[in-house]
């Protein structure tokens, strides 16, 4: 994929960063397997994003997926948003299958779920556990592989044989009601087997668009959910990540109040890189610099479904039954990626009610979507001033109304 369509992109920037041209090679990281005495397989994986290889437990017939080395209860940053979450986490860690059973851990994006499921996977690992850890995307996957391929059997011993089951993002299967299907009687058999699920997703479990029963199970057991760091923990984490850095050049990025982790991570990186590409050391005037066009101004007060969907479709000149409908011109496919984006920054909406409001779109066409337009706003600086002259339509549109009433 990065060779077939973005081997150029990739190549252009680096080469840019380098000073000169460089040839670019993409190779793929195998898997070592290595047989012991009691004919248990240990396998280990090392995925694009984690920082060391590490082995994922000791799984007969299951094929374990990575935990990232870096995401565990060490360098997890405590405060008051999380504090409940983490500890219910560390008390499954400590007493799997008894108590907490299933955890569900819910928030929006980047706030550190991912984080604590790993956390969890590691310390059972080292007790030797069968632990099964894999997105509902991958578990969609391999059920729909398993039913064209008639491998049912082989699927349902593969995951039931597990003493621990991990699921992230199980947003991802709430249109997907034959994988919900699968999960289902996986999860029943798990259960009453005594062994410890873990799920996380974007919302409660009654407000998500699960199936009643699936709801229901993830509701019997304890829900705890993440919200967005306070200064303090901000501080924290950026402490954590750079404690190099001056205190005032930390204050300064934690004083932006970040929605969540990965951007106030992606905030000091981008701090960071700009230092390096430059050559000047980081201080609090580099950092206002490198953070300018982050600064854009959003309205205070949460943004309504209408007046987002009615302010991008005066910018854009798209009518609102073509941003919600169906047709990929692409004046219409660019005014609903805006929408995609908007719905969640501004109308804090989960991914799963974007693509609802949005005529009923796929979540993971939400996620793709949301993510698109968070790289075009890193490297198009004219996104970033559509979608402020898109909020200033928001906010004037506000005011007409306060002076009328």
């Amino acid at each position: 994929m990065l060779e077939k369509r973005l081997s150029g992109t990739i190549h252009r920037t680096v080469s840019r960063v380098a000073g000169r041209k460089l040839q670019i090679q993409f190779r793929v990281q195998g898997s070592s397997v290595e047989k012991h005495p009691d004919n248990v397989v240990t396998q280990s994986y090392e995925t694009p994003d984690s920082d060391a290889i590490y082995p994922a437990g000791k799984i007969n017939h299951a094929k374990p997926y990575a935990l990232k080395a870096s995401f565990n209860f060490d360098s997890f940053v405590v405060g008051p948003s999380n504090r409940l979450a983490q500890a219910a986490a560390a008390k499954v860690a400590e007493s799997p299958g008894t108590v907490y059973n299933p955890l569900y851990i819910y928030s929006e994006v980047g706030l550190g779920k991912t984080h604590l499921l790993h956390a969890i996977g590691h310390e059972l690992v080292k007790r030797d556990l069968n632990v099964m850890y894999v997105s509902s995307e991958r578990f969609t996957n391999e059920y729909i592989s398993a039913i064209r391929e008639g491998s049912a059997d082989k699927f349902r011993e593969r995951y039931r044989s597990a003493d621990v089951l991990l699921i992230d993002d199980i947003q991802f299967i709430a249109s997907k009601p034959q994988t919900q299907e699968g999960f289902f009687h996986t999860f029943n058999e798990l259960h009453m087997a005594g062994k410890q699920i873990v799920v996380t997703g974007d919302e409660p479990a009654s407000k998500s668009l699960l199936q009643d029963r699936i709801q229901s199970r993830l509701a019997g057991g304890l829900e705890v959910d993440l919200q967005p760091p306070d200064y303090e923990s901000r501080y924290a984490i950026l402490q954590s990540k750079a404690p190099e850095l001056e205190s005032s050049v930390l204050d300064q990025i934690a004083q932006r109040a970040h929605q969540n982790i990965r951007e106030l991570e992606g905030a000091l990186n981008r701090v960071i890189a700009y230092s390096q590409l430059i050559g000047s050391p980081v201080t609090t005037e580099l950092a206002d610099q490198a953070l300018k066009s982050l600064l854009a101004e959003t309205p205070k007060d949460v943004a309504t479904v209408d007046e987002i969907l009615s302010s991008i479709s005066e910018f854009t000149g798209v009518p609102i039954d073509r941003i919600v409908g169906k047709r990929r011109d692409k004046a219409t496919a660019e005014a609903r990626r805006i929408a995609m984006y908007m719905l969640r920054e501004d109308a804090h909406l989960t991914s799963a009610r974007v693509g609802k409001s949005l005529g009923g779109k796929d979540h993971s066409t939400v996620l793709y979507a949301q993510k698109r337009f968070e790289q075009l706003m890193e490297t198009d600086p004219s996104v970033r001033q559509h979608l402020a002259a898109i909020r200033d339509i928001i906010i004037r549109a506000r005011r007409v109304i306060i002076s009328a009433s």
